[in-house]
C-alpha cells in the first residue's frame, strides 16, 4: 500500500496571530501570501505487522527535529484497526526555517499521502485539519497549512483549518518570484517572544490589502512589516536598498532572513543578476495555483 503526495511551499508577507480559542482548529492566523511550486514530495509505503510503528527518512534539506511527522503518523495509525509499519520519505525541495512554510508542507504531504497509503478514505477538509493540529501543537506555525491547502495568491480571511479557516483569492500580473535566503528564524522562539508587536499592524494590513488586492502593494506591506518587528537585518537591508535604488519592489518571507520578488518575466535576469551578488540560497519559482495534492 502506498500513497505520494506533494505540498507547495508558501511565503507569508504579514499576518495577525488567533491563538485564543481553546480548540486547535480555530487557532491560526489571518494575512496575505503565495504559494510557489517548489515544496515537500511525500511517499508512504504501509505493510502489515504484528505492531503499529513507523520509520522516517528525510532527503533534500532537513529539518531541525520531526515532531509534526510523528504527531500525524500516530494520528493515523490511531485511525486504524489494523497493525501497520509505516514508511515515510519527505524529499523537501526548499531550506528549512527560512520562512518559506516547510513543515506546513511536510504536514500536508504526509497527511495526504498517509490517507492515501492505508485508505482511511478521509474527506480532504479532515486530511488538512489533521495537518493543520499538527502544526498548533507542536509550535511549528499558524495558516501555512489553510494557505497551501489552497494555494495560489491568498489572502487569509478567517483563521483556522481547512474547513473553518478561510481565504479570498487574489490575481497577480506576476507568475514568477525569486528568493535569496541567507538565514533562518525559528518560529516557535518568535511566535513565544514577540506575538505582543504582531498583531495590530497585521489585522489593519489584512483589511488594507482586502480593499485593494494589488500585489505590489502587498509587497510594500510586507516589507514595512517585517522593519516594524524588526526581522531585518543589515545585509538584508543593503539587498532591499539596491532593489530600490534599480526601481525593483521586495518584501520579507515570515519568519526568516529571506527577500523575495515578485518578477515579470522581463525583470528576472536583472533581479538574479542582483541578488547572485550576495551569499545566500536563489530560489527561482513559479506561484502555485492548485496546493497540495496528490501525486499519482
Amino acid at each position: 500500500m502506498r500513497g505520494v503526495a506533494f505540498c507547495p511551499a508558501h511565503i507569508t508577507g504579514f499576518f495577525k496571530a488567533d491563538l485564543e480559542s481553546t480548540s486547535p482548529e480555530s487557532r491560526g492566523s489571518l494575512g496575505a501570501g503565495f504559494s510557489i511550486q517548489n515544496g515537500v514530495t511525500t511517499t508512504v509505503s504501509a505493510r502489515r505487522s504484528e505492531e503499529k510503528d513507523f520509520q522516517l527518512k528525510i532527503t533534500g534539506y532537513i529539518p531541525y527535529n520531526t515532531l509534526v511527522s510523528e504527531f500525524i503518523v500516530k494520528k493515523f495509525l490511531d485511525l486504524i484497526d489494523e497493525n501497520y509499519f509505516i514508511d515515510v520519505h519527505h524529499d523537501i525541495l526548499v531550506p528549512v526555517g527560512y520562512g518559506l512554510g516547510c513543515s506546513a508542507a511536510v504536514a500536508l504531504s504526509l497527511s495526504l499521502a498517509l490517507d492515501q497509503a492505508l485508505g482511511t478514505n478521509l474527506s480532504r477538509t479532515e486530511i488538512g485539519q489533521i495537518a493543520h493540529n499538527a502544526e498548533i501543537s507542536c509550535n511549528t506555525g499558524l495558516g501555512d497549512v489553510l494557505a497551501a491547502f489552497h494555494g495560489g495568491f491568498e489572502i487569509r480571511t478567517k483563521s483556522g483549518a481547512p474547513g473553518i479557516g478561510t481565504v479570498e483569492k487574489i490575481d497577480t500580473e506576476y507568475n514568477s518570484v525569486i528568493m535569496v535566503c541567507f538565514a533562518p528564524i525559528s518560529t516557535p522562539e518568535f511566535l513565544r517572544d514577540r506575538l505582543s508587536s504582531i498583531n495590530g499592524l497585521g489585522g489593519k494590513m489584512v483589511h488594507k490589502l482586502l480593499q485593494s488586492k494589488d500585489t505590489n502593494e502587498f509587497q510594500d506591506m510586507s516589507l514595512e512589516f517585517a522593519k516594524y518587528i524588526k526581522v531585518v537585518t543589515p545585509k538584508m537591508q543593503t539587498v532591499i536598498d539596491e532593489l530600490k535604488e534599480k526601481g525593483i519592489k521586495c518584501g520579507v518571507a515570515l519568519f526568516g532572513e529571506t527577500i523575495f520578488v515578485l518578477s515579470a518575466p522581463k525583470l528576472e535576469d536583472k533581479v538574479l543578476n542582483i541578488l547572485k551578488k550576495y551569499d545566500g540560497i536563489i530560489i527561482k519559482s513559479k506561484i502555485d495555483g492548485f496546493g497540495a495534492r496528490l501525486a499519482q
